[in-house]
């Protein structure tokens, strides 16, 4: 119960301010100690509700689809400025906070540095020719799941995507257009800003993606 009231301390308070909630306000908010708060966020870090500073274990570097460093999107809402971890967190974040009627997602192409912007809400897909490309397939997001955040990254097209494959001698990974990254990411955290959230398991997961029209086994699925 007290790692639980944590998650959810720490979820509500990034969604109103942006900013991870610290030892002391996730405290006073849940009525714990700093000593229980402190043996949560080590619980709520092993069941992956949450990622911390591997040299600060008071420091919430991630709760998905939030993050408190910069990752090359910045999500901005009416009266708040979010870091999203990731194209899929930052596509996210309008769904998962219903209140907001849209967002302005922002970032660069990392072949070619080209701004891009886009108006997403929970409606319908944001218009463009963008790609996103994921660099690190599902059965391994979490062997180093900041790596795989910066690299779930959005492109100007294919070609930026080629070009940055070659430069840095990475292995392509999975392209979708804007419209699956929206769908993709359109329930995937749904539920996570109320008391008793379960995350996915693997098979869920699988079903999830196949639902969104993923395919491969990329995402642990079949081609057709």
């Amino acid at each position: 119960m007290a790692a639980e009231d944590v998650r959810l301390a720490v979820y509500k308070g990034f969604a109103r301010t942006g900013q991870a909630p610290q030892t002391d306000t996730l405290a006073a908010t849940t009525g714990l100690s700093t000593d229980e708060v402190r043996s949560a966020l080590e619980q709520l870090h092993g069941s992956r509700d949450i990622v911390l500073d591997p040299s600060d274990r008071e420091r919430i570097v991630m709760a998905h689809p939030f993050s408190s460093i910069p990752m090359h999107f910045s999500v901005m809402g009416p009266d708040t400025l979010w870091w999203g971890g990731c194209a899929w967190d930052s596509f996210a974040i309008p769904h998962l906070l219903e209140w907001l009627p849209e967002v302005l997602v922002a970032t660069r192409c990392p072949f070619c540095a080209t701004p891009h912007a886009w108006t997403v809400t929970a409606k319908e897909p944001p218009q463009g020719n963008q790609v996103a490309h994921f660099l690190t397939p599902a059965d391994h997001v979490w062997d180093n799941v900041i790596h795989t955040c910066e690299n779930q990254r959005l492109f100007c097209s294919v070609d930026c995507v080629e070009g940055w494959l070659e430069r840095t001698g990475q292995q392509r990974g999975y392209v979708m257009d804007l419209g699956t990254l929206w769908r993709l990411a359109r329930g995937w955290y749904a539920g996570r800003l109320s008391h008793g959230y379960q995350r996915r398991d693997p098979a869920s997961a699988a079903a999830y993606f196949a639902s969104v029209g993923l395919r491969g086994p990329f995402w642990g699925l079949p081609e057709d």
